[in-house]
């Protein structure tokens, strides 16, 4: 058996189950402010605290979304180790998101990986397919779901 079919093999065994919950991320006001600089985007309800408790329905800042989506990087080094002969990790983009809950500067996040499907893709290549839930500590529902590709490279047979 190759390398990607030994790695195809023990990924299509662990389809349909939970495959890992992440260690907590304080998303806090110093945090929102950084993406906003690095993004431009400074749009008042993440970046002005006395605005946004004054003018929104969220009692203050929130995180932008694209700041929550993008601690999935974060999440999946805490969740996904590298499969046997894995030389890289290559994210592949999304079938589905969306953005559920406000995250309120404060509030600790963290993300529950399910894998959905693996698809071969060439002789050192397959595609891993996880639902991502990034969750709100200690709120019902989660500040976002979506359906996460990661192209997997294996190292091909020595």
């Amino acid at each position: 058996m190759s390398r990607l079919e030994a790695a195809l093999a023990a990924e299509q065994n662990r389809i349909g189950t939970e495959v890992g919950v992440s260690d907590w991320i304080t998303v806090d006001q110093p945090v929102i402010d950084g993406f906003a600089k690095l993004t431009h985007d400074d749009q008042w309800i993440h970046t002005d605290p006395i605005r946004a408790a004054a003018e929104t329905p969220f009692g203050g800042t929130v995180a932008h979304g694209f700041l929550t989506l993008s601690l999935a990087s974060r999440f999946a080094y805490d969740c996904l180790p590298p499969v046997d002969g894995q030389s890289m990790s290559i994210n592949y983009g999304f079938n589905r998101l969306r953005f559920l809950s406000p995250v309120r500067a404060g509030s600790r996040l963290r993300g529950r990986f399910a894998l959905r499907d693996v698809r071969c893709r060439s002789d050192t290549e397959f595609l891993r397919i996880h639902d991502l839930s990034i969750e709100i500590e200690g709120h019902p529902t989660p500040a976002l779901v979506a359906e996460w590709l990661s192209l997997i490279v294996v190292d091909p047979e020595p």
